[in-house]
């Protein structure tokens, strides 16, 4: 949208071609339909790729700022909420009409239930769809990753790259919930589902994400965990530090000395949810699991406490896939791109735009950003 907006704007005759029924469906459920539409703090490392530089020409031309300008041009309204994430206070179908509506200024034709059968490239691209035959004299792919398949996602950008000998790095889940195995889930994960904990996460890496984790039935979701899940590998495990902001061995002397007759799992239910807090003493404290006052705790069992809060170690099965994935990490090698102008080097008039190529943002807005500032980058040259 964003592209054929900029191109449209420049004269040029474009069409957008979409296989959905809807425009902007990725739009529409995202941030539960209010659309965390960009990051007032984006910058190149908030981004993941195998070329960490490919993304700041991009985000440098046209910033969140420029954004914000044009959801003002059409009196929409925006709210910050945590860490620079901006949501539309219209929501997320506001935010479709403003750019249906800046395509149709532009001069934008836009063709749903439209699926590709072929495109060949002898001169200029040939398109067969189902619906229609078109020829251009640029093609650009716009058509994202696999996650959320229900949603009708595809790998299609890759084969298309494929067709044309371009590099491509395998898709992967990203922003996706942690799986736990069988024994896991039925030990302590199923009875913690529903409780959210604000926690540092980091992978075996170092990469730490300080934000809230959310237990669920199937393992563990939430901000950090989905963050972290761009970082982490199968067979790797994750730290939990569960008291990121206070001094917990500090905190639990000061619990002893003035509850001394206090149970464990009752003074930590001061701090975490009392579900949690039995949890951590019967299944991960088990030594301490006993039914002991406060007092009778010396300092080295306070020591060893507080370390596996520090440092909880998890070891996950898994994670969720392209079903509940928010992004996928992969995509068009960058390599075989222009970074001012999103063209391919080798295919003149092939562009590839937003999150098919290899260029994943973290949490938070940063992958509108993305969409944004590539279409338009590409919108410039088409």
């Amino acid at each position: 949208l964003m592209c054929a907006i900029e191109a449209g704007k420049r004269g040029r005759s474009v069409v957008i071609l979409d296989k959905a029924d809807k425009v902007g469906k990725k739009i529409l459920i995202s941030g539960g339909g209010r659309c965390n539409f960009t990051n007032m703090y984006t910058s190149p490392e908030d981004y993941i790729s195998e070329n960490p530089h490919f993304c700041k020409s991009a985000l440098s031309r046209y910033t969140p700022w420029d954004f914000i300008a044009l959801l003002e041009s059409h009196n929409l309204g925006w709210t910050e909420k945590t860490s620079g994430q901006l949501f539309c206070d219209q929501k997320s179908a506001a935010v479709v009409d403003m750019l249906t509506t800046e395509c149709q200024s532009a001069g934008v034709d836009i063709f749903l239930d439209v699926e590709i059968k072929s495109i060949s490239k002898t001169k200029d691209f040939l398109i067969q769809t189902n619906q229609d035959f078109y020829s251009a004299s640029s093609l650009v792919i716009a058509t994202g990753g696999p996650s959320i398949p229900a949603m009708g996602a595809t790998d299609f950008a890759l084969k298309i790259a494929k067709q044309f000998s371009i590099k491509t790095i395998s898709f992967r889940p990203a922003l996706v919930p942690f799986t736990f195995s069988h024994n896991d889930l039925n030990t302590f994960i199923k009875d913690l589902a529903g409780i959210s904990i604000p926690v540092e996460l980091c992978t075996e890496l170092g990469k730490c994400f300080k934000e809230a984790i959310l237990f669920t039935h199937r393992g563990i979701s939430g901000p950090a965990a989905l963050q972290a899940s761009c970082y982490w590998h199968q067979g790797e495990n994750i730290f939990v530090n569960l008291s990121p902001n206070e001094n917990i061995l500090e905190w639990l002397q000061k619990q002893q000395e003035q509850h001394p007759q206090a149970e464990l799992k009752t003074i930590l239910a001061y701090k975490f949810p009392k579900r949690f807090a039995a949890m951590l003493c019967s299944v991960f404290i088990k030594d301490k699991a006993i039914e002991i006052p406060m007092r009778q705790y010396n300092q080295q069992s306070l020591k060893n406490i507080s370390e596996l809060i520090n440092h909880w170690q998890l070891s996950p099965a898994g994670n969720e896939g392209m079903r509940t994935a928010e992004v996928s990490l992969g995509g068009v090698n960058t390599d075989e791109l222009s970074s001012k102008t999103f063209e391919t080097k080798n295919i003149k008039g092939l562009f590839f735009i937003g999150e098919c190529i290899d260029v994943t943002g973290h949490l938070g807005g940063f992958n509108f950003q993305w969409a944004w500032a590539s279409g338009w980058s590409a919108g410039q040259f088409v």
